[in-house]
């Protein structure tokens, strides 16, 4: 067995272990190394199944980690949608500011005392070309480290335990996130976009 498999037996609280125990029942198993600080980015890729959310959410679950998401602030104002989403970890983004994003995003990183954030670089369950860049200049700007997340769905495996600081050489530092992927699959792999960031730098 690998040593960087969740087991029940790890998971000091009742919930912990009976999410871990549905994702067992279903076939899949965690992989996991403790997180490199208090803050960083998991970029989770591949992204091509609306069951990814359900099997992460569990993952988050069964870890007790408070992560959290972003997403555009307008669906935080509907009501009852908008609080489950702050309570699964969603925090609403003012897509109209187009400049000063990442550096917002960085300083609001650094005020909070414990800060994970996840993004999906591909930014959509559908094919295209390349990553987003935002998670990349995020985490220069903020200084943090990554926790490259894959979800395997032939081996039936999340893995979080791969982390990453970037050096800023964006061609050494896009080989070693590929050579983490390598391999891994998504229930639609043919929607897995290729790990290329796109040109457009966000602000």
């Amino acid at each position: 067995m690998n040593n960087d498999q969740l087991k029940p037996a790890d998971l000091p609280k009742l919930g912990q272990r009976v999410a871990l125990r549905v994702l067992t029942l279903f076939g899949w198993r965690v992989l996991y190394r403790p997180l490199p600080g208090p803050r960083g980015i998991c970029v989770v890729y591949p992204h091509t199944s609306n069951w990814d959310f359900m099997v992460g959410i569990f993952t988050k679950w069964a870890l007790n980690l408070p992560f959290r998401w972003l997403a555009k602030d307008t669906l935080f104002k509907i009501p009852l949608l908008g609080t489950w989403f702050r309570a699964m970890g969603g925090e609403p983004v003012d897509r109209s500011a187009k400049t000063g994003m990442i550096q917002r995003q960085a300083e609001r990183m650094h005020a909070a005392d414990w800060y994970w954030l996840g993004i999906t670089p591909e930014a959509t369950r559908g094919y295209r070309a390349s990553w987003k860049s935002g998670f990349y200049h995020l985490a220069l700007a903020a200084k943090v480290p990554l926790c490259l997340v894959y979800i395997d769905y032939p081996n039936k495996t999340l893995g979080i335990r791969d982390h990453l600081f970037l050096s800023g050489d964006q061609d050494a530092d896009m080989a070693a996130i590929r050579a983490v992927y390598a391999g891994h699959q998504g229930l639609h792999p043919e929607n897995a976009a290729p790990i290329v960031l796109s040109d457009r730098k966000p602000n």
